[in-house]
């Protein structure tokens, strides 16, 4: 619960930037709580940063005066700020940070910010971060060199600042990010596959999320070749899916032939655990009655069935896509064969007449036929001087 507004600030109403800070020194000196101070600051600069107390981001920009004016009062802020760590909400950095973009701040102020907000990460909000690039070279929609910014500043911090709880949300607003940004056609391969890689392979319990993203990206980036669809898929582990992402990346066309493999072994491996789980318990109890330890989560019979039959299902199809492959490389073959053998001289007339050659091998068929008794029906021979029909060399 937020603390009541302080009545000496709504008094004071600051006029000049110099009055500004002296405003923000005395609230720091109150020792306010963080969102009360974040508050009282918010308060005091919204005659110039109406953004940062919920108003319009537009209002007194109108001229490079208040443009400049602006500029001045937002570096005036972040020199001001407290600097320990939950000291300030990090929603209030991320919209202060945000103007500061917008205003083209100092480097340094920019730097400062990003420090701040990006070692308290894991309290901010996937809306927190949909900060839009204000750069003119910047050819993404969102500023995605910000975001990898603030998430391996939170990933350099050291392992006893930071909770597993807190990695975690991290990770989930990082998967979260990305497949907003995916939908971008002009977010390159490497900018997406740098954010996926900041945090550590421990950071993400689950990478459905991650591969919904990556999912996402690839529909939107058609484009990408072999190479770059396998580095990207490198950043996920099937051994961290879900039984239904799994399902749905076996499916998934836009996906390398590598990755449907590891998949379906991942599935697979899955299935034998469960398994060897289900005969451990139903195989004999020992005498003695000794507490026999099982594991976090066993799935239950029906649920492995269930599950063995998708992976035998998924199996057979990558089964029949490399059929596929193997049979589309034969005929490749085959045609380059024929150009060397005719001399350079590709012979087009065999590819246009082909179903004449399909038609003698069916008359062969159906002579073998003849002589060839039916299932359940009583073989004949033919009357003597009966005429063999014959099939007639035609396209129709």
């Amino acid at each position: 619960m937020r603390s009541p507004p302080e009545p000496w600030l709504d008094e004071k109403r600051p006029n000049d930037v110099e009055t500004l800070a002296a405003a923000i020194s005395e609230a720091n000196a109150k020792g306010l709580p963080p969102d009360a101070a974040a508050a009282a600051i918010a308060r005091a600069a919204a005659p110039w940063l109406p953004e940062l107390a919920g108003g319009d981001s537009a209002a007194k920009t109108g001229s490079m005066a208040a443009w400049i004016k602006k500029k001045l009062v937002t570096e005036t802020l972040v020199r001001l700020l407290p600097t320990e760590k939950d000291s300030l909400p990090c929603s209030f950095l991320l919209k202060l940070l945000r103007t500061a973009k917008m205003v083209g701040a100092e480097a340094s102020c920019l730097g400062e910010l990003e420090a701040m907000a990006g070692r308290q990460l894991d309290q901010a909000s996937l809306k927190d971060l949909m900060i839009p690039s204000f750069s003119h070279t910047s050819s993404t929609l969102l500023d995605v060199a910000l975001v990898l910014g603030l998430v391996r500043e939170f990933a350099a911090m050291d392992e006893a600042a930071k909770s597993g709880a807190a990695i975690a949300k991290v990770a989930k607003l990082v998967d979260g990010f990305l497949a907003e940004a995916a939908a971008d056609a002009s977010l390159p391969p490497a900018e997406f596959a740098a954010i996926a890689a900041a945090l550590p392979q421990h950071a993400r319990a689950s990478d459905d999320g991650l591969y919904r993203a990556l999912d996402t990206y690839l529909k939107a980036h058609r484009g990408l070749s072999k190479e770059e669809r396998r580095g990207l898929w490198r950043l996920v582990d099937a051994r961290k899916m879900s039984s239904e992402a799994a399902a749905h990346a076996a499916q998934n066309e836009r996906l390398p032939v590598r990755a449907v493999v590891e998949v379906v072994f991942a599935e697979w491996t899955k299935m034998n655990r469960g398994g060897e789980w289900s005969g451990a318990l139903s195989g004999p109890r020992s005498p003695a009655g000794a507490a026999v330890e099982l594991p976090a989560r066993c799935p239950s019979k029906r649920e492995v069935a269930v599950q063995q039959q998708e992976i035998r299902r998924l199996r057979d199809e990558v089964g029949k896509l490399q059929l596929q492959c193997q049979g589309l490389q034969a005929q490749v073959e085959r045609l380059l064969d024929r150009k060397k053998k005719a001399g350079g001289f590709f012979r087009w007339r065999t590819l246009l007449f082909k179903q004449i050659d399909v038609g003698d091998k069916m008359e062969e068929e159906d002579a073998l036929s003849r002589h060839t008794p039916v299932l359940g029906r009583r073989w004949r021979p033919l009357p003597a001087g009966t005429p063999t029909p014959r099939w007639r060399n035609s396209l129709s």
